[in-house]
């Protein structure tokens, strides 16, 4: 018999804290924040020693020093080991958040991780995991119905010791929601703050009800993170 798909299409984003981690520390003491791209095994040459596994991450920010002290923080955790930087880039891909962006591996214990745990519990992660300000954001689908969701999450939270709410929650209806509509799902919650404050108060009607200046007056942020956050979402929703 083959197995059953999902019936449900349930799609989630979890704010999630969890014990033993380094992003979650060192994005709790410093600003900027982390993207979570994949994790493999580490060699060793010694058979009998702890197992652990390397990561490709994204470390992220405002400035170089923003991004600096993030990275010392994470070298300073007593839950990370080696951090290995690639290259310092600026300006990166469209989805990446930040002026200043950097790439490194670093390794750690899998004990610590949180996917082995969703995934045994039917949440399988559908985005690079954001780590800021002390919490991770998972975007992810329910491999069962919407009523076991609750379940699922208790689950997780008793095997891991870990703090899970439910930020957004959203059901597959492809005869009901348009493309563009299903894909706000994948700005980023400022982005699409930034976004949805702009189309309520007139910025995209003819003549223009707003201004950039005013819209970065109303949201407390300076006119030039304004316009990031507005390219940013822009692209995500008109990519065919």
């Amino acid at each position: 018999m083959s197995q059953a798909e999902p019936s449900s299409g349930v799609r989630l984003t979890l704010d999630l804290w969890h014990p033993n981690c380094w992003a979650i520390e060192a994005t709790g003491q410093t600003g900027g924040g982390v993207l979570a791209h994949a994790i493999y095994d580490s060699p060793s040459a010694v058979s009998d020693s702890p197992r652990r596994v390397n990561g490709l991450f994204t470390a992220f920010g405002e400035t170089v020093d923003e991004v600096e002290m993030l990275l010392e923080a994470i070298r300073d955790s007593e839950h990370s080991g080696d951090v290995l930087e690639l290259q310092e880039r600026f300006g990166r891909a469209r989805n990446a958040p930040g002026n200043v962006v950097r790439e490194f591996f670093v390794e750690y214990d899998p004990n610590d991780m949180m996917c082995p745990t969703l995934l045994e519990n039917g949440f399988v992660h559908s985005a690079p995991v954001r780590i800021q300000g002390g919490s991770e954001e998972w975007h992810v689908c329910f491999a069962g119905e919407r009523s076991e969701i609750e379940g699922a999450l208790d689950q997780v939270r008793e095997t891991s010791g870990a703090d899970v709410s439910v930020a957004s929650i959203t059901t597959s209806d492809p005869d009901g929601r348009s493309s563009r509509d299903r894909r706000l799902d994948n700005l980023t919650p400022t982005q699409r703050e930034v976004f949805e404050h702009a189309r309520e108060t007139g910025y995209y009607e003819w003549p223009r009800g707003t201004t950039t200046r005013e819209l970065a007056d109303d949201l407390d942020v300076s006119k030039s993170t304004l316009l990031e956050h507005l390219r940013k979402a822009e692209s995500t929703l008109l990519d065919p």
